[in-house]
């Protein structure tokens, strides 16, 4: 069955417009806090946002599975994380990197954090979401490939909050103060919950690609993967921690990413 491009070309204003109303509302909230990295906690509302407008304006023309899911994984997903982020956050002052990267708007603060912080995180949301927006309209059946995808979207939920939560309660131990997360799911990557998000990505784009055009949107998981390790996530994480006692250790013997058995276990079992 044919892509029916003009309805889908008609619903991305409706898409962009409701992804608007997020970011001025986030900016809003940002101004009463006193802090930009509100923008945080709504990273994952911008794509729970997107879903439900590009759900809406399909009705009718993509299979009724596949649009049904690309509503409620990118929803669930972004629900979590909006409200991890916000409970984490809340009561607590700027985020250095934000205070960083605003220092460089001299006298139009305000203008350089709409241009720099919420447009262009909403600009990355709307590339990175492209097969949740193209995959609502994609017709011709379900496919196998559709369960895959949502297989992986699970797996990358599972390391997501349970990095999460492992991480949450380490922190909350004072004894731990000073110290690098090493145990759980941390053992095995250094940024579990970063590997998630790639997962939960890469499986929303396969449900999405099951289908025609759905397969021309990798651009999205790739996106969300090179913002995740070379952008505003692993590598400034790793920088803010190299300095930690430990560290040095921690990250010689632990995967960057992908997770794989500590070296010196893999050096073990070689040995055997």
């Amino acid at each position: 069955m044919s892509f029916p491009t003009s309805a889908f070309l008609a619903s991305l204003p409706w898409v962009g417009g409701t992804e608007l109303v997020v970011l001025v509302v986030a900016f809003a909230a940002a101004k009463v806090a006193g802090k930009h990295s509100v923008i945080d906690s709504a990273w994952g509302l911008l794509f729970a946002a997107m879903a439900v407008a590009a759900f809406v304006r399909s009705a009718g023309h993509g299979d009724d599975v596949r649009r049904w899911l690309l509503l409620a994984l990118p929803v669930a997903w972004g629900l979590r994380l909006a409200v991890h982020i916000g409970r984490r956050t809340v009561g607590k002052p700027e985020d250095p990197r934000y205070e960083q990267l605003l220092a460089r708007g001299g006298r139009h603060p305000d203008l350089y954090a709409v241009v720099v912080v919420y447009l262009l995180q909403g600009v990355i949301a709307f590339v990175v979401a492209a097969p949740v927006l193209v995959g609502m309209f994609v017709r011709g059946g379900v496919l196998p490939l559709v369960w895959v995808g949502a297989a992986l979207w699970c797996v990358g939920v599972v390391f997501e909050s349970v990095g999460d939560r492992q991480l949450e309660r380490f922190r909350q131990d004072s004894s731990n103060r000073g110290a690098v997360m090493d145990r759980g799911l941390w053992r095995y990557t250094r940024h579990p919950n970063y590997f998630g998000d790639a997962c939960v990505w890469w499986g929303i784009f396969l449900v999405s690609a099951s289908g025609w055009p759905g397969v021309l949107t990798i651009a999205g998981p790739v996106v969300m993967t090179l913002f995740l390790t070379v952008g505003s996530g692993v590598r400034i994480m790793e920088r803010r921690m190299a300095g930690r006692p430990g560290w040095a250790e921690y990250a010689a013997r632990t995967s960057v990413f992908v997770p794989r058995p500590p070296r010196q276990l893999a050096r073990h079992r070689a040995t055997r």
